[in-house]
């Protein structure tokens, strides 16, 4: 459908009135998208609206690193063992001839 004056003028006062979302006013005018409601409010060029209060963010407990909980790779005991030269590329041997044991294995 296109946009005719009858239309703009209730998406105006639909938008200003900021009761319903933009998918909520494309149902109500019928036979256009959210994202056509969206464009055609940017090209009018009417202001943004209030968003709805959010919820606070949970602060992360004392004592707890923010990241989560990591441990560090452990050092193998002993000499590490020598290892062909195309074997390097495989995910984790480089770190395990350095006497690392990674988590993953």
């Amino acid at each position: 459908m296109k946009w005719t004056d009858e239309r703009v003028e209730l998406l105006k006062k639909l938008w200003a009135d900021g009761l319903l979302s933009a998918s909520q006013i494309a149902a109500e005018l019928g036979g256009i998208s959210r994202n056509s409601v969206i464009g055609k409010v940017h090209r009018l060029g009417l202001s943004g609206r209030p968003r709805a209060p959010r919820k606070p963010r949970r602060r992360p407990a004392l004592g707890r690193p923010a990241g989560g909980l990591r441990r560090k790779p452990e050092r193998i005991a002993g000499k590490p063992k020598k290892l062909a030269p195309g074997a390097l590329w495989k995910p984790g041997r480089l770190l395990h001839s350095l006497g690392f044991r990674s988590a993953w294995r």
